[in-house]
């Protein structure tokens, strides 16, 4: 008899937990590395050394797994890059731990640029939630930022939050994915780092 996954209350078990994390993890994997269309079934249980009906006690299918690992990996992001800048003083010096935290975990995670593209044409609300709730607690920091005085102000800070996680985007795109560079060479941070404290107001010369 396969071991229970769930408890009496209907939350997985632990067993059933670290179960369900390996299927995310060879999503994550499989997906990357083949496109969601590519990937098989088989291949996300060979990867997660699971028997392939395992698969089915936790997913309906391909693209529920696809949304938990958007979801999950997009929570996890926005985790790391809270603890990152979590006790740095100053707006500038927080876009700048900011930056290092995202290319860093990007590194670790690059195949989900193909995913998050991909979940666009699979998972219209999920793609858009992976952009969506990364903007919106950007927003807000920046709106706390702009009523302390420690960057200018602006008439729309959430376009602002969107053109910053742009320069993340397709910065970590050029370095990890096309070149596959296993991090953003310090020059490209360097210069991010002059257009955001150029861009953000913060007294230096902005000729």
């Amino acid at each position: 008899m396969a071991p229970a996954v769930r408890a009496e209350t209907g939350a997985l078990t632990a067993r059933g937990e670290r179960t369900r994390n390996r299927l995310v993890a060879a999503g994550e994997e499989v997906f990357g590395l083949r496109g969601y269309h590519d990937a098989s079934i088989a291949e996300i249980t060979q990867t997660a050394h699971v028997a392939q009906g395992t698969f089915y006690l936790y997913f309906d299918g391909k693209r529920e797994l696809m949304r938990a690992v958007v979801e999950e990996r997009g929570h996890e992001l926005r985790e790391t890059l809270a603890r990152a800048t979590a006790g740095v003083t100053g707006r500038v010096a927080k876009e700048q731990a900011g930056f290092a935290a995202f290319f860093t975990w990007m590194a670790r995670h690059r195949g989900l640029y193909l995913i998050v593209r991909q979940a666009e044409y699979v998972d219209g609300l999920v793609y858009r939630g992976w952009y969506r709730q990364l903007a919106d607690g950007y927003a807000k920091a920046l709106r706390v930022a702009i009523d302390d005085g420690e960057i200018a102000g602006v008439d729309d800070v959430e376009t602002l939050a969107y053109a910053l996680m742009g320069i993340g985007d397709f910065v970590g795109l050029r370095w990890l994915v096309i070149e596959r560079r296993k991090a953003v060479p310090a020059h490209a941070l360097a210069t991010i780092a002059q257009v955001v404290e150029r861009a953000l107001g913060t007294g230096v010369d902005r000729r």
